[in-house]
């Protein structure tokens, strides 16, 4: 599902309008037309409804929204913050309508002060403003802001387009806004309806359909999309009568040191269950004996030792290994790595020569700490899957900077290194350089616990095994990975989740996707 910034929806709107011959007053209607759709599914019970209106059309969506209501037999009343004579000129013309209905909105900019705003509503509407808002809310929409902040627990509130007070192309609130327990995004949803911070005040998200084919802006690397899982079913394949083992890939998963060999046996489970036809841990050979013991379904190779982990002396091998033994497959590459200079030294060098694609996790991307160009220096696909402070080390900024701008940062990650980056945390992102970004909604803060990434590593190495792309890998692979720790948090809690019930879930989450 795409999703649209402020200026993706005004080009949109004027496509709609130049191509079809669509007034914008008739697409006013149709916004008005799904607000009332969606509180009467959404609040069957309700009977009397009152609407804050701007004095822009975001207003003028919700003063036709009076007139819908109305006409469905709602007592419904409106109110503008603002004076009447400085309405927008469809918002005027919506206005005139409504008095020609014996309907009289009148203007009222400090609501905590009138008789009729302060009486008893079973739902009230915030159209105050819409999309055309980049700073802070002031004057009367500012007192009605504040106002339906303290009134929140008394009626719910269902936004039309954006919560008033957000600046619907950024995940981040300029200033006070308003928490709707729904909001009705118009034709697209906002980057601010889909990105948290700002998504969190939204409440439930439901998209209102405006009556016309609307045009979806053109893909590129700046474009937003959030994944559903309308989109993902079927996306896992059935597997042929005559498949054999070979048919699937072959993962090796390299990592590993003296302390952190489970990040080896997560990332190799993962990629059994995740459908690879086999599964080589190549670790240092001190460790064979533990992750063997493991991870029963894979294979082992011990490389050469250096102190608590690799010696750069394992690269030759370790390149070899992928040729031999994988050379459809792919390498799932930093899972316990350890920071060691050699680790460091191995790490860069596999990246540039292997031969398969490569999914880089955890201390195999902070070898390249500060460096992200190094990695378009290679020979095949990389998919790397940072956290924030991994991230920030790689592009040399903080983790808080990551954090506060997560969008932004993963598609300069994906531009600087050429590789599709899945920023893991909240609403993991997927930004590949040429097709954009998507959005995860699976997951839960259950899976904030040692082993989850290497979880999802395994898991993407799996798809790209078997022949998916990065992209697609990257996506599908996230989207698997959250949903399974949905299903491991309904049954254990999000208390007691371990990585290792992600692994167990993993097939009731690739069941639910299959056709």
């Amino acid at each position: 599902m795409r999703v649209v910034t402020s200026a993706d929806m005004r080009e949109v709107e004027a496509e709609a309008i130049e191509s079809l011959g669509v007034p914008a007053i008739v697409l006013m209607e149709n916004a008005a037309r799904a607000t009332a759709d969606a509180i009467v599914e959404c609040y069957p019970r309700a009977r009397r409804i009152a609407i804050a209106c701007g004095r822009g059309n975001n207003g003028g969506d919700g003063l036709a929204l009076l007139r819908d209501l109305t006409t469905r037999g709602y007592e419904a009343t409106a109110f503008v913050a603002g004076p009447i004579d400085r309405l927008s000129v469809d918002a005027t013309r919506q206005f005139v309508s409504c008095e020609q209905l014996g309907l009289s909105p009148r203007s009222v900019p400090e609501p905590a002060v009138d008789d009729e705003v302060n009486e008893d509503y079973d739902v009230w509407v915030d159209a105050l403003l819409g999309t055309g808002l980049n700073r802070p809310v002031e004057g009367p929409v500012a007192n009605w802001v504040d106002w339906l902040g303290e009134r929140r627990d008394d009626a719910p509130l269902v936004s039309v387009d954006v919560p008033t007070g957000l600046d619907a192309s950024t995940a981040t609130p300029p200033g006070p806004h308003v928490a709707a327990n729904l909001t009705v995004a118009l034709g697209f949803p906002k980057v601010a309806n889909v990105l948290a911070p700002a998504a969190d005040a939204g409440g439930r998200l439901w998209i209102g359909d405006l009556g016309v084919p609307l045009p979806e802006p053109p893909p590129g690397p700046d474009a937003l999309y959030q994944s559903r899982r309308e989109d993902l079913v079927g996306s896992v394949r059935t597997r042929q009568r005559d498949a054999h083992k070979g048919t699937f890939g072959h993962v090796v998963v390299a990592g590993g040191s003296t302390g952190y060999s489970g990040a080896v046996v997560l990332a190799a489970r993962a990629a059994v269950r995740g459908g690879a036809g086999l599964v080589t841990a190549a670790v240092p050979e001190h460790l064979v004996q533990v992750v063997d013991a493991g991870s029963i379904e894979s294979m082992t190779l011990g490389l050469p030792t250096q102190g608590k982990g690799f010696s750069r002396d394992a690269v030759e091998p370790l390149l070899q290994t992928i040729v031999e033994r994988a050379p459809r497959g792919a390498l799932a590459l930093g899972p316990g790595l350890g920071l060691s200079e050699d680790a460091r030294v191995l790490a860069r060098q596999v990246v540039a020569r292997s031969a398969a694609p490569v999914v880089l996790d955890a201390d195999g991307i902070s070898a390249f700490a500060g460096d992200a160009k190094a990695l378009l220096a290679r020979d095949s696909d990389l998919v790397i899957t940072p956290h924030p402070g991994e991230l920030g080390r790689l592009l040399g900024v903080s983790a808080s900077a990551v954090v506060e701008g997560r969008w932004e940062h993963a598609r300069q990650a994906a531009r600087e290194t050429g590789a599709v980056v899945v920023l893991k945390g909240r609403q993991t992102l997927i930004s590949d350089p040429a097709l954009g970004t998507w959005v995860n909604p699976t997951g839960n803060p259950g899976m904030a616990s040692g082993g989850s990434g290497d979880v999802l590593t395994g898991l993407i190495a799996a798809l790209l095994a078997q022949g998916f792309d990065p992209p697609a890998a990257a996506r599908l692979g996230v989207y698997a990975h959250g949903l399974s720790g949905d299903l491991a948090a309904e049954r254990w809690g999000e208390i007691s989740m371990a990585a290792c019930d992600l692994v167990d879930e993993l097939g009731a989450a690739f069941q639910s996707l299959e056709e």
